[in-house]
């Protein structure tokens, strides 16, 4: 099952929004319209702009599943399908997110000197992709010297060091810039093998030229990266209405479900040669390297040439241990400590073990723009290329029982080898090649009348895959080591997308707005990683959305309804037989989602220092063309609910600033959430809670504190892994099942500098 669960939460055009939780190949606050009523005039009146790209009102990097990763954008889309993609100078900080996980090369930092949020309709027009994109820039060199820092821990032990300095090297114009991440993070539970769920390094340096009479500046950016993170699950049981109840043996978020020791047994699918790897340290570690050529030139003529060129270079190892189903073994049974050799009885839990060798990563990629105002239209051209080239991705796969309790210890089973392991590479992946995307675009903001703004724009991709893959079945034990079992990967895609935006101040408070958003693409490599042939049929996603907009001087309002519809999709299961929880078995399957929603949305400031946020959102999204065969059966799941995406969703964001402090909190409602494909199986809806404060020292230091979970719920969240085939939920109340979770009560305390 591929989800990537990174996490940031928007309201871009008016989309709906939720969280997920977990971090598994299985991503702040609610930011206004992507054509929001911005402007203030002079008589204190609500006018549309169109010229702002990003939202930059609320803190997008509120999570409540982890410290390392933005909140995930949820579009009525399941994270594996739509979301959020992260920019750096212009261009994705990875190519593509598996293997390499975008966490393993950025993370929120003081190294960067802007952070904000590309909206939907400027992702699409840009990079001809869906979804919201955390936007953000690297600090550069500065004329005066500059000194910023962030020092971070919690109650759980959590360190993190985080310092950039800049400043000048000569007098004609040459400066530089260099800094430090480091990020040692326990998460909330214990290892058995680890102290850090989490262990990354950035380090950065660069030099910038600033051209003489203000015309712009060039720079040279380098950036390296070290980093490894392990994922946890939960164990729980499963009740009615969909509580869960915390086990007396293992606390939710508290205890870790990752094996004592951290090890698997894995079969290279290419030599055939069987090895160990641990889920921390050298085996599951990325090491990239990152040179960027970035700046602006103001041309004599007016316009303004902006660049961004990247050389990105990584060496990925991945290790994931994801837990499938539970069941009960009796005595007889003959289940094993792998320790010891002592007799087990009692429940066994069924883990998947994947494993990536170290495998080279390549994107060369450029972003070349001209910007003009012209008249009454503010113009862009623009031409992105990204070449991307993987070599031997291959993703080993075993399975192993363990058992349930924190730091399970492995099990020898009738059915493993003397190590307790079995199954080797079956559904194990392979692919290998390039791809390579040369773009074009145009964006035109256009201010027709003082009343009518329109904005649009288009995006024309040719996308080249070129590599190879293979059709030979993965058989329990298989490995490539027959010549011959290769097949070329040779395809050419045209691919469009683009939007189409108008706003209309009926007075100057009120006004309407439409959107319509739309884009294409096909598969990538990764799609070759199974031994089929995957379907490479066009994947559209049009988008389109009608509202009113209301803004005074102490509200500013928006509601809007949207339509989604996105075709095609693909996702690959890890299965377990409903008449057999020790069969499992991984399924690719197609299907198309719809979704509708209705949001409104509004910031009211009654009074000085206090502003309150308010978000809620109604939608429905819904599979369809959802079908397939496991097990020798039949399944259709037409008109069911998608997975980990609740029907409604609620903000509430009050402030309050007075003389030095500043005072927040942050309440997030979703209601119920379907946890399989047969919707029999969900979880009761569930608040997650944030609160804080913060005191300006003076003008160089800041002290803020944050409490996360304040309400201290224990609940489950995302899906349940092992039970997408359940259809009757009651003979699981009272069942243990696994699945994702938020954090549990914890406390964060950060002092900021800024000199």
């Amino acid at each position: 099952m591929r989800k990537l669960t990174l996490h940031i939460s928007a309201l871009g055009m008016m989309i709906s929004f939720a969280t997920a939780s977990g971090q598994e190949k299985t991503d702040s606050l609610a930011v206004k319209s992507a054509v929001h009523a911005a402007a203030k005039n002079e008589e204190g009146v609500k006018t549309v702009a169109t010229s702002s790209k990003e939202d930059n009102n609320r803190n997008v990097m509120l999570n409540a599943a982890n410290n390392t990763s933005p909140r995930d954008v949820n579009i009525g889309l399941p994270s594996t399908v739509g979301g959020i993609t992260i920019l750096e100078n212009d261009l994705p900080a990875v190519y593509f997110f598996w293997p390499e996980l975008p966490n393993k090369t950025w993370r929120q930092s003081v190294g960067l000197e802007k952070t904000g949020l590309l909206k939907m309709d400027q992702l699409a027009n840009t990079m001809g992709d869906l979804g919201f994109a955390v936007n953000s820039y690297s600090q550069t060199g500065t004329k005066d010297f500059k000194l910023k820092g962030k020092l971070t821990t919690s109650t759980f032990g959590w360190l993190q060091g985080d310092v950039n300095a800049s400043g000048p090297v000569s007098k004609n114009g040459w400066t530089y810039t260099v800094g430090a991440f480091a990020n040692f993070d326990p998460s909330t539970y214990k290892l058995g093998f680890a102290r850090n769920a989490d262990e990354t390094k950035i380090f950065r340096a660069g030099i910038t030229k600033y051209f003489a009479n203000d015309k712009g500046k060039i720079s040279v950016l380098y950036k390296y990266a070290d980093s490894y993170s392990i994922t946890n699950y939960a164990v729980f049981q499963y009740g009615p209405e969909g509580k869960v109840t915390e086990l007396d043996n293992f606390k939710i978020g508290r205890d870790s479900y990752v094996a004592r020791d951290g090890q698997m047994k894995i079969k290279d699918i290419l030599t055939g040669q069987f090895y160990r790897a641990s889920m921390s340290g050298e085996d599951n570690r990325s090491v990239s390297h990152n040179i960027d050529v970035v700046g602006n030139y103001l041309l004599d003529s007016g316009w303004n040439f902006r660049f961004s060129a990247r050389g990105h270079f990584a060496k990925v190892k991945m290790a994931n241990m994801i837990p499938l189903s539970i069941f009960s073994a009796n005595p007889s049974a003959g289940y094993t400590l792998a320790s010891n050799g002592q007799a087990y009885a009692g429940p066994v839990g069924t883990i998947l073990a994947m494993h990536t060798p170290e495998t080279p990563v390549t994107n060369i990629a450029g972003r070349f723009s001209l910007n003009r105002q012209i008249g009454n239209h503010n113009v862009t051209f623009g031409v992105l290329e990204q070449f991307y080239h993987i070599d031997q991705f291959t993703s080993n796969r075993s399975f192993f029982f363990q058992t349930i309790e924190p730091q399970p210890q492995r099990l020898i089973g009738p059915n493993t080898d003397a190590d307790g392991f079995y199954n080797y590479n079956a559904g194990g992946e392979y692919h290998s090649g390039t791809e390579n995307k040369l773009s074009v675009y145009g964006t035109d903001e256009w201010k027709v009348t003082d009343n009518f703004n329109v904005s649009y724009g288009l995006h024309l991709r040719n996308h080249i895959l070129d590599g190879e893959y293979s059709l030979t079945p993965r058989t329990i034990g298989f490995s490539f080591t027959n010549p011959g079992q290769f097949t070329p990967i040779s395809q050419n895609f045209f691919q469009i997308a683009g939007s189409l935006n108008a706003t209309y101040n009926v007075t100057k408070n009120f006004g309407v707005l439409a959107n319509f958003l739309y884009t294409e693409e096909n598969r990538r490599l990764e799609s070759y990683s199974q031994a089929f042939e995957p379907n490479t049929n066009k994947i559209k996603s049009p988008l389109g959305a009608i509202g009113v907009f209301w803004n005074t001087d102490w509200i500013q309002l928006i509601s809007q309804a949207t339509y989604l519809k996105k075709n095609n999709n693909l996702n690959r299961y890890n299965l377990v037989n409903p008449a057999n929880s020790a069969e499992a078995q991984t399924t690719t399957v197609y299907y198309d989602i719809q979704t509708l929603g209705w949001t409104t949305d509004f910031v009211v400031k009654p009074f000085k220092g206090f502003s309150l946020h308010y978000l809620v959102t109604f939608q429905n999204p819904v599979y369809k063309k959802f079908n397939f065969n496991a097990f020798g059966k039949d399944y259709d799941y037409n008109d069911n609910n998608v997975l980990g995406v609740a029907k409604v969703l609620m903000e509430i964001d009050p402030s309050y600033t007075v003389d030095k402090w500043r005072f927040w909190a942050s309440f997030r409602y979703f209601s119920k959430q379907y946890a399989n494909l047969t919707n029999a199986l969900y979880f009761a809806p569930r608040w997650e809670t944030f609160g804080g404060v913060s005191y300006t020292v003076n003008k160089n230091i800041n002290i803020g504190a944050t409490v996360i979970n304040f309400l201290n719920q224990r609940g489950a969240s995302g899906t349940i892994n092992g039970a997408e085939l359940i259809t009757d939920a009651s003979p699981y109340y009272g069942k243990l099942l696994t699945g994702t979770y938020i954090m549990p009560l914890t406390g964060q305390l950060s002092v900021s500098f800024n000199f």
